[in-house]
């Protein structure tokens, strides 16, 4: 639906047939569904409509007299899932958003249920397109906060030797953390084209506003950034402890070995199609036997006091 700053709803089947929106301040949600129907009283250029309902790329492109905003969203609650695209279409009088029936879309109707209750100061359409990208990032420095917990425990268990699967959730992190950063990298390049105001859309106030919130990703960027390299020390802290395991399992193999060694010379050495005189000697079995035990004991000793195991 499209609605004038006032809260009033604009009625579809009131407008004339080449009425163009613009003589007022108009705000509209609209699912993709519904733009084309919309869009003799939008104005929208062909390639734009286009891109609105069919491009998945984010973007910003600044065209004579009109802004379009393209934005991939991602699931915090499902990052690993496909995220939710929108669009966003900003001239004079008029700011257009395009998205599909989601979370973005209860979003942005919380937008407009703030302009009917009249809780947003200064009221106009810059201020509306800076309250939505603001609330993109609220609360996002608590999230990564918990996402920083969470490895936190992965390392945590990791030192305390607890079985879990340490390379599923290395790897699921540390994807889920490329999502976030290629949104927030998106966020600081919007909120840096903006401010820019090539079609001086925005007054000076909402463009410092605009440079807050380029400031904000920005450091949100750098503090995934600083979550990457906490999971590659995590994992790089796995492998050192996989490779002392294993060090220790060939240590204790390469004993085993040393130990039998030389009982493998001697079953060798008695294994010789040679008449020896100890086959004739009535203790010759005993002593071998002895002599066997006498060997791994010993080696056994040998390798306990330099601490091989």
């Amino acid at each position: 639906m499209i609605y004038g700053l006032d809260g009033s709803m604009i009625d579809f089947d009131r407008l004339e047939e080449d009425e163009v929106l613009g003589k007022i301040p108009c705000v509209g949600v609209l699912k993709k569904s519904e733009v084309e129907a919309w869009n003799p009283h939008l104005g929208i250029d062909d390639r734009i409509l286009k891109e609105c309902l069919n491009g998945f790329a984010s973007k910003f492109e600044s065209h004579d007299g009109f802004d379009y905003i393209s934005l991939v969203i991602p699931n915090k609650e499902h990052l690993l899932c496909e995220g939710s695209r929108i669009s966003i279409y900003f001239r004079s009088n008029l700011l257009i958003f395009i998205c599909e029936e989601t979370q973005d879309f209860a979003l942005l109707h919380s937008i407009i249920a703030k302009i009917e209750r009249k809780e947003i100061r200064n009221l106009s359409l810059e201020r509306i397109l800076y309250e939505f990208f603001d609330l993109l990032t609220v609360g996002d420095s608590f999230y990564l906060e918990n996402m920083e917990q969470e490895i936190s425990e992965l390392e945590e268990a990791l030192i305390t030797s607890e079985k879990r699967d340490y390379v599923k959730e290395i790897i699921k992190l540390r994807k889920k953390l490329l999502v976030l950063k290629r949104y927030y990298e998106q966020l600081f390049d919007l909120a840096e084209a903006m401010e820019e105001n090539e079609n001086e859309l925005l007054s000076d106030r909402m463009i410092r506003y605009f440079h807050i919130l380029t400031s904000r990703a920005n450091r949100l960027s750098d503090a995934i950034s600083n979550l990457r390299d906490y999971v590659s020390q995590v994992r790089e802290a796995y492998q050192a402890e996989v490779d002392i395991s294993q060090n220790t399992i060939m240590r204790l193999f390469t004993v085993i070995t040393a130990i039998f060694l030389p009982l493998t010379l001697l079953v060798g050495w008695y294994g010789m199609n040679f008449p020896m005189p100890e086959y004739r000697w009535s203790y010759g079995y005993l002593a071998v036997i002895i002599l066997g035990v006498s060997v791994a004991l010993l080696s056994v000793i040998y390798f306990k006091k330099h601490k091989w195991f």
